[in-house]
């Protein structure tokens, strides 16, 4: 008898372990497909710049990419962060209680309250051009100054096309569907290209100069995005009329979750201001340097940090939902690890081969030895944060989760103050290095906070656990570093020329990689790195 009623606990408790590995199962497979269509995205990124490198001098594209700046730091906001922390939860917490078309009826209300703000964002955006490139840029040249204005002018408009495409993601990724977000950004890279090579004769024309085609091509880029997510919608039956409704009171709490991160959008805005403004007193040029090391850190940080929170969001606001707190924590040790175990090795490797990883990928045309050497040079000193940012993108989402959209507000705000302080002290002795030095130490002390005020809020989160499989794989990248130095070396020391991005630099580049890649994998599987063993097994379900 004693064995019968004892019976029913370690059934229960299996049930439960089973569900919790079927769930980190689905966050797996969806983290996997989510960064496959970032590293794509990525990767075309990558190529973009390439492409805008080596065909526009960087005084052209220090405007561009001022210019670009601030709708495309609200499309990462929105698409990254905000709205899927406003649509989310609440939309989950609507179908499960009053089914699906409360659910839809929401979704329709909440979309077109959205398009409303976002129409007036955005033409509040082109009526205040002037001041934004001052208040982003006032060491800049008058001519490089009207330039900026007419290109933000030119490609605002284009956060109401990713805003609208991020409120589109947000449905789908709580209706359980990531294949068409994942894959839609690459559309926004492939139109770039085209407006690259056949967009310039127009831009021209229109007296904006050729540069003028990239703020066409962001455009067109926006609404191809858009247009790719729609049919992922009518098959979730939610491509629905928009109808604005500022009353509804479902509508009026989620953006009540909304202003909070309105309020870290600003603390970013700030952050990427100061950065802007302190890098355009700098040598011309500087700016570029920063966008172009910054875009090489961001593959990393985009191809699995972003998609294992973007998976994670939906499980860990149906664990809070039904008082699983154990396993949203759980879960959250589980993100960490996977997250740590692609961006340790990755801050390694881009720290090490930064001079012949921006060779191989700029190192053209109007792109020379000169200004691959100081794209290298941040790039060494912003891969230090990779680790660092990663971690903070997982641990956001376990907030939203909580209904908790302010605190990421505060650790946001310190990362400000450490970027300011350190930025304004490292400009002078390192000029647009000691910026990008300035980054990563802000990002580890927004990480610190962000996971003392998750103890305080959430109870003990065990990372005891996290931090010793970190430092295994520390120990595996460590020795792929050296492999990897030990052939650049070799390689330089044979008449190797890093900075040209020449058919050599770019296969020598990829071996480095390769070789850093398999001695890592090999000593990762030789510790029995648990982290190697779900991702494989992620990948062979995909």
């Amino acid at each position: 008898m004693r064995a019968a009623v004892a019976s029913p606990l370690p059934r229960f408790h299996t049930r439960r372990v089973s569900e919790e590995a079927s769930e980190t199962a689905v966050v797996a497979r969806r983290a996997g497909l989510l960064a496959l269509g970032t590293l794509g995205s990525r990767i075309l990124g990558a190529l973009r710049d390439a492409v805008i490198a080596a065909t526009f001098a960087v005084a052209a594209t220090d405007a561009f990419w001022l210019a670009f700046t601030l709708p495309n730091a609200l499309r990462v906001l929105l698409g990254e962060g905000a709205v899927s922390a406003m649509v989310v939860p609440v939309f989950t917490e609507t179908r499960e209680r009053e089914g699906a078309e409360s659910a839809r009826t929401l979704f329709a209300r909440l979309s077109g309250t959205m398009l409303v703000v976002l129409a007036a964002v955005s033409m509040l955006g082109v009526v205040a051009a002037p001041l934004l490139v001052r208040l982003y840029a006032a060491g800049f040249d008058a001519e490089t100054t009207a330039q900026a204005v007419t290109l933000t002018r030119w490609v605002f408009p284009y956060i109401a096309l990713m805003g609208a495409a991020a409120l589109a993601t947000g449905a789908l990724h709580a209706s359980g569907r990531f294949t068409a977000p994942a894959f839609a950004p690459l559309l926004l890279k492939v139109a770039f290209f085209g407006a690259a090579f056949t967009l310039r004769e127009e831009a021209e024309a229109l007296g904006r100069g050729a540069v003028g085609a990239l703020a066409l091509g962001a455009l067109l880029g926006g609404a191809l995005q858009l247009a790719a997510l729609l049919p992922s919608l009518r098959g979730v039956g939610l491509l629905v009329r928009p109808r604005p409704a500022f009353g509804d009171p479902v509508v009026r709490r989620a953006f009540r979750r909304l202003a909070p991160l309105l309020a870290g959008l600003g603390v970013y805005q700030l952050n990427v201001l100061m950065s802007r403004q302190l890098a355009s007193f700098l040598p011309e040029g500087s700016l570029s340097y920063l966008f172009y090391g910054q875009r090489l850190v961001e593959i990393p940080q985009g191809m699995f940090a972003l998609a294992i929170g973007s998976a994670a969001l939906p499980t860990l606001a149906a664990r809070h939902a039904r008082g699983d707190v154990e396993g949203a924590r759980s879960l959250l040790r589980y993100g960490l690890r996977l997250a740590l175990f692609v961006a340790i090795p990755a801050s390694v490797a881009l720290a090490l081969l930064a001079t012949p990883m921006v060779g191989a990928l700029l190192g053209r045309g109007a792109y020379g030895p000169l200004e691959v050497a100081e794209t290298a040079r941040s790039l060494v000193f912003l891969a230090a944060g990779v680790w660092a940012v990663a971690a903070v993108r997982t641990v956001v989402p376990m907030f939203h989760a909580l209904g908790d959209t302010r605190s990421p507000v505060v650790a946001s705000a310190l990362n400000l103050a450490l970027f300011v302080g350190l930025g304004v002290g490292l400009m002078g002795p390192m000029q647009h290095a000691g910026l990008a030095l300035a980054m990563s130490v802000a990002a580890t002390g927004q990480l610190t906070l962000l996971l003392l005020m998750l103890r305080r809020r959430s109870g003990p989160l065990g990372l005891g656990e996290v931090g010793a499989r970190a430092l295994r794989s520390l120990a595996a990248a460590a020795l792929a570093g050296a492999v990897m130095d030990r052939l650049a070396d070799a390689w330089l020391a044979a008449g190797g020329d890093g900075t040209a991005g020449t058919t050599a630099t770019v296969l020598a580049a990829l071996g480095f990689l390769l070789a850093g890649a398999l001695t890592y994998l090999a000593t990762a599987a030789m510790l029995r790195a648990p982290e190697l063993r779900e991702l494989l097994a992620a990948t062979r379900r995909r």
